[in-house]
């Protein structure tokens, strides 16, 4: 039996809301009352060593919040994620990357955040620029990107410096047809080590049928089921046809 390299434990994640009103009583330092959403509420689960769990659910049910919060870039309100010791990556449009610095100083930058040496990340350096397909682009700031141009770049740094925990937030549907085939053909081999731990955020089912042995439905910040892809993606789809 293979140990955890995932366990989330009772967590949840709350944001303070402030709407146009409240900003406006934060600039004349008028007492206001503090709104807080409540995106994650109280989940649980843990993924195996070599586990591909997908995450599904309607926009605004928690899924890039828990994703993000797994990758610490924020940290849970309640409850704990334990990760144990393993390194971990998150591929998501608009994470990670400093506009006004060039693709390629943030490939150098998100690879030493991921904690490789300088000299690891120079000796991938090309294979990453090569499979980006930026052209001169790699060499301007990524503010003059694209969507489509940050998730190849965000692909390339994660599936070329690969961590023990892969994090996919719905970056496999962006970009155009041809370059969303090699990321799924690059995300296949990835998947093909039994040591790696990958947790996808999509709304695509047949790729979450495809590549996970296990789906997390979260509605509303809750975890509505958990379980093999054909019941939960199959009890989703009846769920979102009424």
């Amino acid at each position: 039996m293979r140990n955890n390299a995932i366990e989330v434990n009772n967590v949840s994640i709350s944001y303070r809301i402030l709407n146009s009103v409240s900003i406006r009583k934060t600039l004349f330092h008028k007492k206001q009352r503090n709104e807080v959403f409540e995106a994650v509420k109280n989940v649980s689960f843990s993924v195996e060593e070599g586990g591909i769990l997908g995450i599904i659910g309607k926009n605004g049910s928690g899924k890039s919040t828990l994703l993000r919060s797994m990758a610490g870039v924020f940290s849970p309100n309640e409850g704990t994620i334990d990760l144990h010791g393993h390194s971990v990556s998150l591929m998501a449009l608009g994470v990670g990357f400093k506009p006004e610095l060039t693709g390629r100083a943030n490939v150098m930058l998100s690879g030493l955040l991921l904690g490789f040496s300088e000299k690891e990340v120079e000796d991938r350096m090309d294979e990453i620029i090569e499979f980006a397909e930026l052209g001169e682009f790699i060499n301007r700031p990524v503010r003059t990107y694209s969507s489509g141009m940050h998730s190849k770049l965000a692909f390339a740094i994660t599936a070329m410096l690969e961590t023990d925990i892969m994090l996919v937030d719905e970056v496999l549907s962006v970009g155009d047809e041809r370059f969303r085939q090699k990321s799924m053909e690059k995300m296949r081999q990835l998947i093909m080590d039994k040591d790696r731990t990958v947790v996808i955020v999509s709304h695509d089912i047949p790729i979450l049928k495809e590549l996970c042995n296990q789906v997390l439905w979260l509605h509303d910040g809750e975890m509505k089921e958990i379980g093999s892809p054909q019941i939960v993606l199959g009890h989703y789809e009846e769920f979102m046809s009424e």
